[in-house]
């Protein structure tokens, strides 16, 4: 059930939408279906990030249509119809009634009646806002709906003469977010920050890295969060892995822990990276390179202000990034020529940020006509930056073998500069070997 104010946002959403597809379109938004983990067991459910945006709607098997103009009113809801049998095995149903009542559509229907009212919510429309290809079961009944409307317009009714992707609009949409959204995402990125602090305190040699993931899922578990994608919890060398989620290892005395967690909560998630030692102290090679690390963190986060281009923090923190190599003896060679010839990405191969929210890998473009966009106030963008230099790399001093370092914030662009989200979890080697001292004394 949605709250009032939580009606009016979702309306001012659609409002917003439609005034992109005009009086003459009409759009059509499918939600998830739950996915089959084993034989008649599911994974726990989780809804399609545009239809949430747009509805707040949390069931699955469902389908909004948006259609502005109609008398009976433009906000249209097919939903699974109300069964006791099924309810007493599955949990509640909101039905038509419940729709309409508890979260503001104008008319709702059971999805079985979708196929054969479909014509007429499409009749008199000259485009159809839907994206063919993304749902295959339902391509058919629009495009069935349309021959429908062609083959009786003799007797007066027109069909739309074009589908258009929805995404463009839509997106560009969620890539700003509402002064709601970031009141959500801001609490998500707090208590993903206090969950990386208590994994921090928990951390000691001989712990397992599933035991820390699970003091970080806890503390999301405690405030009506699940993780916003599969945790990276990994020890030593595993941090070289950019997507380990094993998550099944001993920590070592004398190694690191890179841990990237991200809680989810109604729908929006933060996603945070550190690193820090396993007994506390940083290691002088370690030391050294985590010190490259956060000052391409730092620097990175700096760019994020309106009228800069998107493509600016990857290029600030790949140039700290090469020259620390530099420096240290892992590259060498001129700073720009090892850069121009792609050298750095032996130790950094992946990007330094992408768009956050309703997904933790958000939609939205980062180039218009072929060019970097430029920032403007209301996205967030994640920074980071990481060097990982794995096991036998040749040609590299062996005590730098083995460490893998990535440090990752969520940042808000503001009229007035970068804020960081995540500023609640420590990544100064200062405050981190403080914040585990601690912890060990007590």
């Amino acid at each position: 059930m949605l709250s009032a104010s939580q009606q009016r946002e979702f309306a001012a959403r659609r409002n917003a939408l439609l005034k992109h597809v005009g009086a003459r379109g009409v759009v059509v938004v499918p939600a998830a279906h739950e996915v089959t983990r084993s034989r008649d067991t599911h994974f726990p459910f989780r809804q399609d990030s545009d239809f949430t945006y747009l509805t707040g709607f949390p069931e699955p098997e469902a389908i909004a249509v948006l259609a502005p103009g109609r008398k009976e009113g433009g906000y249209v809801l097919f939903v699974r119809p109300r069964n006791a049998e099924r309810e007493i095995w599955d949990g509640r149903r909101a039905g038509p009634e419940g729709a309409v009542r508890d979260f503001g559509a104008d008319e709702a229907f059971s999805i079985d009646e979708f196929p054969a009212r479909l014509p007429a919510l499409l009749a008199g429309r000259e485009v159809v806002h839907y994206t063919l290809g993304e749902h295959p079961a339902m391509d058919p009944q629009i495009t069935a709906a349309m021959r429908h409307i062609r083959e009786v317009s003799r007797r007066g009714g027109s069909a739309p003469t074009t589908v258009v992707a929805l995404e463009p609009s839509l997106h560009e949409m969620r890539l700003h977010k509402r002064p709601a959204e970031l009141r959500t995402l801001r609490q998500a990125c707090r208590i993903s920050a206090e969950a990386h602090v208590r994994a921090m305190q928990a951390t000691r040699p001989g712990r397992n890295e599933w035991e820390i993931a699970a003091v970080i899922h806890n503390h999301f578990a405690d405030h009506h969060m699940v993780p916003g994608y599969s945790s990276i919890v990994g020890g030593g060398d595993n941090a070289c892995i950019l997507h380990y989620t094993e998550n099944n290892q001993t920590l070592r005395d004398g190694d690191l822990l890179l841990i990237d967690a991200g809680g989810e909560l109604d729908g929006y998630t933060a996603d945070i990276t550190r690193t820090f030692p396993v007994n506390g102290r940083f290691s002088a090679p370690q030391r050294a390179l985590y010190e490259v690390v956060l000052a391409a963190n730092l620097a990175a986060i700096k760019t994020l202000r309106p009228g800069t281009s998107t493509g600016r923090p990857h290029a600030v923190a790949t140039r700290i990034l090469t020259a620390g190599l530099v420096r240290l003896g892992l590259l060498k060679g001129d700073v720009d020529a090892l850069i121009k010839a792609g050298k750095h990405r032996q130790f950094y191969m992946h990007g330094t940020g992408h768009w956050l929210g309703l997904d933790v890998h958000d939609v939205g473009r980062y180039k218009l006509d072929g060019r970097d966009r430029k920032f403007a106030p209301g996205m967030v963008m994640t920074i980071e930056p990481g060097l990982y230099v794995a096991p036998g790399t040749p040609g590299v001093d062996p005590a730098y073998h083995g460490i893998g370092i990535r440090i990752e914030d969520d940042v808000l662009v503001t009229p007035d500069g970068p804020e960081v989200l995540t500023d609640g979890v420590p990544k100064s080697i200062e405050a981190i070997e403080a914040l585990m001292a601690a912890a060990r004394d007590a």
